[in-house]
């Protein structure tokens, strides 16, 4: 099996010519379409001198350029970088340099900071800016004029299944790190190859790809940013199986337009980051239910982020019979999977030990089931080579035993005796309190479930006592008042004691990337900020 991604897409709209590939805003691209347009990108990178290998960043929102951008990189052998455009100068100077970016497509809008950071690419060969609205910066050419003048055609050099994808990852401690897949893995592990280690259930031969091929294909609104690994992964499993993917306006998130959206373009699938984006969603359905032809949507999906047990139960609610799956996965570990306890169709997914997923102790020994032990979720089978030039990390990230090799996300979980793997959440962020762990995905999701809170993120502050006590950060539903006594309340009826949290910070909106994932680091310097305040 040698599968390269930009091979892959070409079979695709060989077959579907003329199927939509891409609607964004007033753009709507056939799969010809969008094919000739990454073409004549990726004619030019390979005039501008992009080589096989070389790194180009993407720092857009979401849009058929973005996609066009990655189809461009893959067709010359060269490795899109998704930035962050939240990032400023200083951050994206940082990640160009980490990065050795030899080219940038950028929208205007994030002109003002990209221009302070461009002299950290040490070699310049490609910028592009994509007009948006905004006033030109005059730090490249205009992506749309390059596309114009450039030619289509497919005559570029031979690819491979090693060629290299990477997706930066900012994690929720330290600096941004670049993983590294061979194109053939990530196919694998998050791009809708399928499962080779399951008989049947996995494309084993690249033209295999074009005859599953849908007709139609599946219509996935694509809410997560596509600078994140989940904007990737849904964007090319859509558009490898044939389907098309909607973008919203500007890659903005408004929960009225992604349900004027799932009616207008006849979606089948919404996808979101956790509570983050589910809720506001959610709260607009509910203020008005049959304001919507929701008919066409058949799931709703999320990734980076699990959903807590009331949202899931209100989904069930305004959106019966539709399907809800939480997933498990990472930058490290592509697509993990995921289904919810049978005994609780609300509760937090669950994983299976398997040949490819397990839990290790400290000794790289899978835990026994049943034992109680907390050890490292791990995951073997397509996995990445590593982090983009660290091999400090890349060594306590993936590890080999018994010619094994494992990737290890971070997160530390549980086997029950029945080979059920419960994920407890992310070790550094694994609070201590008097000897006993709390993760704070657990007690979050608890939090949540209260009528009046709207979103909480838990961290621990140093307590004399007990080394760290629990603290929670918590953002009220407009017109709401649960205080502290009353969510203590509500946290013992659902947690052990020593997991409630002892203090509650209530702030006017808690802080998230635009993918909805939690911004821990924030969340500690408000509680400690708060703490300093009443002398805690």
């Amino acid at each position: 099996m040698e599968m390269n991604l930009a091979d892959l897409f070409e079979l695709v709209a060989d077959e579907v010519p003329d199927a939509t590939a891409m609607v964004a805003g007033d753009r709507r691209l056939t799969y010809r379409e969008l094919d000739r347009r990454a073409d004549r990108l990726a004619h030019h990178l390979a005039a501008a001198g992009v080589a096989p290998g070389d790194r180009v960043g993407v720092q857009l929102a979401n849009g058929t350029e973005y996609v066009e951008t990655m189809l461009a990189c893959f067709k010359v052998r060269a490795v899109p970088v998704n930035v962050n455009y939240r990032y400023v100068t200083r951050e994206l100077e940082y990640l160009y340099a980490d990065a050795g970016l030899v080219g940038l497509v950028f929208h205007r809008r994030f002109g003002p900071a990209v221009i302070g950071a461009l002299g950290a690419l040490a070699d310049r060969r490609v910028v592009l800016e994509v007009a948006d609205g905004s006033p030109p910066v005059g730090a490249g050419l205009e992506y749309e004029v390059v596309l114009a003048a450039s030619t289509e055609g497919r005559d570029l050099p031979a690819r491979s299944a090693g060629d290299l994808y990477c997706v930066y990852t900012g994690g929720t401690t330290g600096m941004p790190k670049g993983v590294l897949w061979r194109h053939d893995d990530i196919f694998f592990a998050a791009m809708g190859g399928g499962d080779p280690f399951a008989s049947g259930n996995h494309i084993a031969r690249a033209e295999e790809l074009a005859e599953r091929v849908l007709r139609p294909g599946v219509t996935a609104l694509a809410i997560p940013p596509f600078m994140h690994a989940a904007g990737h992964w849904l964007a090319f499993s859509t558009l490898f199986g044939g389907g098309t993917i909607v973008t919203t306006p500007a890659g903005g998130f408004d929960p009225v337009e992604v349900w004027r959206l799932v009616e207008a373009e006849r979606a089948n699938a919404v996808v979101v980051v956790g509570d983050a984006m589910a809720r506001p969603l959610l709260d607009v359905l509910a203020a008005d239910p049959d304001r919507y032809d929701l008919t066409s949507l058949m799931a709703v999906g999320s990734g980076g982020a699990v959903l807590s047990p009331s949202t899931k139960a209100q989904l069930a609610d305004l959106l019966p019979g539709r399907i809800v799956a939480d997933r498990f996965g990472s930058s490290e570990t592509g697509q993990v999977g995921g289904e919810p306890p049978a005994d609780d169709p609300f509760g937090p997914p669950r994983l299976r030990v398997d040949g490819r997923t397990t839990v290790l102790d400290a000794d790289l020994v899978p835990v026994v089931p049943g034992s109680g032990v907390i050890g490292h979720l791990a995951r073997g089978g397509h996995v990445p080579l590593g982090y983009l030039g660290d091999p400090t990390a890349t060594a306590a990230t993936f590890v080999e035993k018994d010619g094994t090799r494992w990737a290890l996300p971070g997160d530390q979980a549980t086997v029950a005796g029945d080979g059920t793997i419960t994920v407890l959440g992310r070790g550094s962020l694994c609070i201590n309190t008097g000897g006993e762990k709390v993760f704070p995905d657990e007690v979050e999701a608890a939090l949540k479930g209260h009528p009046d809170v709207a979103d909480a993120l838990v961290v621990g502050l140093p307590d004399e006592r007990f080394g760290q006590r629990v603290v929670a950060l918590i953002q009220l539903r407009p017109g709401r008042g649960a205080g502290p006594e009353e969510l203590r309340a509500h946290g013992h009826g659902l947690l052990t004691g020593y997991k409630v949290p002892r203090q509650f910070v209530f702030v006017d909106e808690i802080v998230r990337s635009p993918s909805g994932k939690a911004d821990y680091p924030h969340a500690r310097t408000v509680a400690e900020a708060h703490a300093a305040r009443v002398g805690a």
